[in-house]
């Protein structure tokens, strides 16, 4: 069996999410990439995948096995390309995801650069308000935002984002404002349960954490549409700064209770590359650092 053949199959199986896409993008038959994955598990004696009728998915060993090919592969690439004098331009397909809207407000226009810079490369966006698993959905480089938990992933610090508790200047002139957190129980509320999963909001006075349970008039699964509706003057919602961020600027939203918010949450760029970052990840890791870090509404 040939090591780097094997290798880029097992590695395309798992990228493309199973034996028969990865097949259409090797230019080979399904039962092809199914015998070098069953082969070369058989001379690893692990099992590497877990395999259903609809997914395929990394064992613990397929998922250190995973990285290692991955990274491997990337050095092959780059020493390549070194070799052919084509190193200093990135190239290949680069797989990013962040949050929703922080993807189109942010990463949109940090890719379309990238992309106008680098002619040779390709980038594909997922936008989801979700963690998404860097190793099982294939993901080269992630925004996340919020405290990290402990993990094999590289993550630089570019900012962080507020809880902001916001309403429209109508409602408020219409409603008043409120002066503390208890007052908000004579007051509409909108739920955004991506960023408020349960119905209250954490609010602190000092150091103390005021917990204010909530009776949402309105409770939505996605923060555009809390927007809409706070800035529409139904009522007050809470959602991450830079959400709300040009509504603050132009005036059809402003904060209030500010004095009561809670801690201001981390933002990292995230990627899988450790001290030997392949040159298409380290073009866009530089490009997002920088510019994510020169924002002001992030820092």
């Amino acid at each position: 069996m040939d090591r780097f053949q094997a290798m880029t199959t097992f590695v395309t199986v798992v990228e493309t999410g199973g034996f028969a896409s990865a097949a259409r993008k090797l230019d080979v038959s399904p039962s092809v990439v199914s015998r070098v994955v069953t082969e070369l598990e058989e001379r690893l004696g692990v099992r590497l995948l877990t395999r259903t009728t609809r997914v395929v998915r990394l064992t613990d060993a397929g998922s250190a096995y995973f990285e290692n090919c991955r990274r491997i592969l990337g050095e092959v690439d780059e020493a390549e390309l070194s070799a052919t004098g084509t190193h200093s331009s990135p190239r290949g397909t680069l797989s990013v995801t962040a949050p929703m809207l922080f993807g189109k407000y942010y990463i949109t226009s940090i890719v379309l650069d990238y992309l106008t810079r680098y002619p040779d490369t390709d980038v594909q966006c997922t936008f989801l308000d979700r963690v998404v698993n860097m190793v099982d959905e294939g993901i080269d480089v992630a925004v996340r935002i919020g405290e990290l938990p402990s993990s094999s992933l590289q993550a630089i610090g570019v900012g962080k984002v507020r809880r902001v508790l916001c309403a429209s200047p109508e409602y408020l002139e219409r409603y008043g404002e409120p002066q503390r957190p208890e007052d908000l129980a004579n007051h509409v509320s909108i739920l955004s349960s991506g960023i408020s999963p349960s119905p209250e909001w954490r609010l602190y006075e000092g150091d103390r954490p005021l917990v204010v349970r909530l009776q949402p008039r309105l409770t939505t699964t996605t923060n555009d549409s809390a927007i809409i509706a706070a800035a529409a003057g139904f009522g007050i919602t809470r959602l991450l700064s830079y959400q709300v961020a040009h509504h603050l600027r132009d005036g059809t939203l402003r904060i209030v209770l500010p004095d009561f918010e809670p801690p201001a949450l981390p933002i990292h760029v995230v990627h899988r590359e450790g001290r030997h970052v392949i040159q298409k990840v380290r073009a866009f890791l530089d490009l997002a650092i920088e510019t994510l870090r020169a924002d002001t509404s992030l820092n």
